[in-house]
């Protein structure tokens, strides 16, 4: 399995958000997830396979912790993309700031005419 493929799994991604803020046991994380044992040492196994966790062994705990490299390799792959976006959203934002500014002076002008006293002959 690739890297898109290992995080495209919504428990895999929520071990490794776990993994970011320290290292963890498998325990830690059954309990933490809520998912039988089995189940999260198979994820485990396979971010391991993938080479998005190392674990650590203390006597009879394993510990298991982040491997920073691959998303590392998968932020620079990303990194086009994001600049795509963010200057597509920048683009977006002026559109809509100019928008905003039309529709003040709109409401501007349409204010200034209501308080013009208008005189009737009669």
């Amino acid at each position: 399995m690739n890297t898109f493929q290992i995080l495209a799994e919504p428990v895999r991604r929520d071990i490794l958000d776990l993994l970011l803020e320290r290292e963890r046991t498998v325990n830690e994380l059954v309990t933490t997830l809520a998912l039988p044992q089995p189940g999260v040492s198979k994820q485990l196994r396979l971010l391991r396979l993938a080479g998005l966790v190392d674990v650590r062994v203390d006597a009879q705990r394993r510990w298991y912790g982040l491997r920073p490299d691959p998303l590392a390799e998968l932020d620079t792959w990303i990194a086009p993309y994001r600049r795509f976006w963010s200057g597509n959203l920048d683009a977006l934002e002026q559109h809509l700031d100019r928008m905003a500014a039309r529709d003040r002076q709109a409401s501007d002008a349409a204010d200034t005419q209501s308080t013009i006293p208008t005189t009737s002959n009669t």
